[in-house]
């Protein structure tokens, strides 16, 4: 890409598209097209048909989509498969019909199946059923893919695809009900630890930051217990105990999310074939390793509990990342340092 190039990046203000727009313009990229949803609505065939018109991008970096971690996911079945696909299928369009010279759309690992073996190979794809709690996401994510494959072969598109694992950093989500896991222990084991240390204006911080059910840290010190307690953080006489969903068994990996943007620059630069890379660490951890590692870099001296009634998800989603790395590319940021930025980055932010 010429460094003068036009490129639009659709959903700029996520962890993603934000982590794109930093590297872009870290590499010296300046002439970037961004757009808020406010701005710009993606599902909106006619708006994004206008905006492609107006604004001729050269370069796009698809990493629009509405995401959100596994209660979101089971919950709002209908919006995730929706929303997704409509913003897929308007960027990709509009890309061809206004002689886009590169797009590279972003998915996800959930695009495999739930008992594929592991590591997941880019082959994998659609050879057996999805994880029934974030199938429609999944679904949205495989047709961005064939979307691309299909451009690619009838109109000679140079559409190319990526599936970053389980991501985290600047600008994630800690909304306790709609986060990915990472986030959300993040937030709980903060939160648990100012519920040791008895400190209120950590809590009220936080709650102002980030609101739950309307619990905006104004209310009484009753209220706000019993409101955390429905996300599993709870204080009883002696200790604070923190409950989370599953076993902890299920094994993850994570990527922090400046290396899936490197990866993704990489990519526009260097790939240009049908199908799609995988991006990842090529290692993971357990739930449960997890937990305990966010707890030991929070410093919370409380319990952690595990509520087995509730689903544990996939059993494991280890990404191959050989493809990745036969290219010439791979991750810098380990996982007990990049929770350590993120979580200063955190509490930084209060």
């Amino acid at each position: 890409m010429d460094k003068q190039a036009t490129i639009y990046v659709a959903g700029h203000r996520g962890m993603v598209g934000s982590a794109i727009v930093r590297k872009l313009q870290q590499a010296g990229y300046a002439n970037l097209l961004l757009r808020t949803s406010r701005e710009l609505d993606l599902r909106n065939q006619q708006a994004v048909a206008d905006f492609f018109a107006s604004e001729k991008p050269e370069y796009v970096f698809l990493a629009a989509a509405k995401v959100g971690g596994i209660v979101a996911n089971n919950t709002y079945r209908a919006e995730f498969l929706y929303d997704n696909l409509m913003i897929e299928a308007n960027i990709i369009h509009q890309s061809y019909l206004h002689g886009v010279k590169k797009l590279l759309f972003l998915g996800s690992s959930c695009i495999y199946p739930k008992m594929a073996p592991q590591p997941l190979k880019e082959e994998y794809l659609l050879s057996g059923p999805l994880e029934p709690t974030n199938e429609p996401y999944a679904i949205a994510k495989i047709a961005g893919i064939k979307m691309c494959d299909a451009y690619r072969s009838q109109y000679g598109c140079h559409f190319i695809s990526a599936m970053p694992t389980n991501l985290y950093g600047p600008n994630d989500n800690y909304d306790l009900e709609k986060s990915h896991v990472l986030p959300a222990l993040i937030r709980k084991f903060h939160l648990g630890k100012a519920l040791t240390d008895d400190n209120w204006d950590v809590i009220q911080a936080d709650l102002n930051k980030n609101p739950i059910e309307g619990i905006d840290g104004t209310q009484s010190r009753e209220t706000i217990l019993q409101v955390l307690s429905k996300y599993g953080i709870s204080r009883d006489a002696t200790e604070v105990t923190i409950t989370l969903w599953g076993d902890g068994s299920p094994m993850r990996e994570f990527l922090h999310v400046d290396d899936l943007a490197e990866a993704c620059l990489f990519l526009m630069e260097r790939f240009d074939e049908p199908g799609f890379v995988n991006v990842g660490a090529g290692q993971d951890i357990s739930i449960a390793e997890l937990a305990n590692l966010i707890k030991e870099i929070v410093g919370f001296k409380g319990k952690i509990m595990w509520d087995t009634t509730k689903p544990n998800g996939t059993p494991r989603k280890l990404m191959d990342v050989s493809k990745l790395q036969a290219l010439g590319w791979q991750h810098k940021i380990q996982l007990t340092e990049g929770i350590s930025l993120v979580y200063n980055q955190y509490k930084s932010e209060e």
